[in-house]
């Protein structure tokens, strides 16, 4: 397939060099300083995988038709770019890769339904600078309909991504896309602390935070009456015997899987973000359990509080300390 890959960042840019490792014929489409610099040195891809420096046709601007595209953007990104580019992708199949539930309903408003695929990556990757990916961990790429069976648009897009990742096919994505914002709820926490995962989570008090978070999660999705379908890597079930434990004893079992994921320090996308100055996607993960609460006459307080504080190291450039951090949350954990 003639695949273009849209945003080269930590998710984009490693799909977009595994596939040109597996000869695929993929392009990149990106933001001017990620351009020049893979124009100027390749692509560099190390990690779990190994290290490799790849040549890769990239450009500003999608200026072709793809028989597939890879959306790769953050979600608050997607209409901007598929206002300038609806002509090209038209006809052409839809992968959408962002973290959340709000991509399909956005890139409906402007391409066909028939044509828009939903997939959830459960592999990580860290980009901090332009040109240069780091491969984190191993993990499945789910893909499929987001309510709906499988048809053969599907099929083909998924053997075009097996030669290069574990592709594991799904039907009715929607309950697995809900649990996935659980997975990714836990990376405010780097965001407001500026810390890697690993240093974030060996503290306990911090673990502590992401245990109530996932609480008041669970009640927040109980009460708009969705229902939360397993990952491969990640199954509910996992999830709710660990909330069932006492406080401090699942914070400390969160602490040691989430150190162990990655030998290189791992920051998780809000902080990736932050870090390159752009607007994190905070919104649409903490955000998506505030939205569902005043949608359900509740509310989520500790991800507000949490939420506010992502937006306030975005406007500030200040990261909190963790004593500060702990200090903001310490009556709502007790709550949730």
């Amino acid at each position: 397939m003639k695949i273009a890959v849209i945003g080269p960042g930590a998710i984009g840019g490693l799909v977009a060099g595994y596939l040109k490792l597996n000869h695929e014929e993929v392009s990149l489409v990106g933001h001017a300083d990620a351009v020049e610099a893979i124009q100027k040195k390749g692509l560099e891809i190390s990690g779990v995988r190994g290290k490799f420096n790849l040549k890769i046709d990239v450009s500003g601007e999608l200026d072709y038709s793809p028989e597939l595209a890879i959306i790769c953007t953050k979600t608050q990104d997607l209409a901007e770019f598929l206002q300038k580019n609806r002509d090209y992708l038209k006809d052409s199949l839809i992968l959408c890769a962002q973290n959340g539930v709000r991509a399909e309903e956005i890139i409906s408003g402007f391409l066909p339904e028939k044509n828009i695929i939903s997939s959830i990556v459960m592999f990580g990757s860290t980009y901090l600078e332009p040109a240069k990916i780091t491969h984190n961990f191993e993990g499945s790429w789910i893909i499929g309909r987001r309510s709906g069976r499988n048809d053969d648009p599907v099929i083909r897009v998924s053997r075009a991504l097996e030669k290069a990742f574990s592709v594991i096919l799904a039907e009715e994505l929607l309950g697995m896309k809900y649990l996935k914002i659980f997975v990714n709820a836990n990376n405010c926490l780097p965001a407001i602390l500026g810390q890697s995962m690993q240093e974030v989570f060996a503290h306990g008090q911090i673990s502590r935070i992401s245990i109530a978070i996932w609480k008041e999660g669970l009640m927040v999705t109980a009460a708009a009456g969705i229902k939360l379908v397993s990952l491969p890597d990640f199954p509910l079930e996992r999830m709710e015997k660990l909330l069932a434990l006492p406080g401090e004893q699942a914070a400390g079992i969160l602490s040691g899987i989430i150190s162990g994921l990655s030998k290189e320090p791992l920051y998780g996308s809000i902080l990736q973000s932050i870090k390159r100055g752009r607007p994190s996607e905070i919104d649409y993960i903490n955000g998506e359990f505030i939205a569902l609460a005043g949608k359900h006459n509740t509310r989520a307080p500790l991800n507000e509080k949490l939420v506010e504080m992502v937006h306030a190291v975005e406007q500030t450039g200040k990261f909190y300390s963790k004593e500060e951090l702990v200090e903001a949350t310490k009556s709502l954990i007790e709550k949730a």
